[in-house]
């Protein structure tokens, strides 16, 4: 597997239009969680598509929130990434219900 390329880029985030402020492992928008399809490999910035990904599901383990799903509106790739500290909560439960009611719609 390729090694992650550390990229340190502020950004506005293209969903929500929030500043974010880059530290290298910036991957998502800690307002709204969406992210940019941009690698290849993790931190690269070789992706053509540059899709919006937006964040479909949260994944759990030992009962924390520790990954969003993304999937891209362009070319629907799936992909995680780890949630950071600074994530909105309110933006994690978000997803949680719709996909809860998702599920319920089965």
């Amino acid at each position: 597997m390729p090694r992650f390329k550390r990229t340190i880029e502020n950004f506005e985030c293209q969903n929500c239009h929030t500043f974010v402020k880059g530290n290298g492992y910036t991957n998502h928008c800690p307002e709204c969680l969406y992210s940019l399809h941009s690698d290849n490999n993790p931190g690269d910035r070789q992706n053509l598509c540059l899709g919006m990904m937006k964040p479909i599901d949260i994944v759990i383990k030992g009962g924390n929130p520790i990954d969003v799903m993304h999937q891209c509106t362009k070319c629907s790739l799936i992909k995680t990434n780890r949630l950071h500290s600074d994530d909105s909560v309110d933006a994690i439960i978000e997803i949680m219900k719709i996909k809860v009611k998702q599920e319920m719609m089965r």
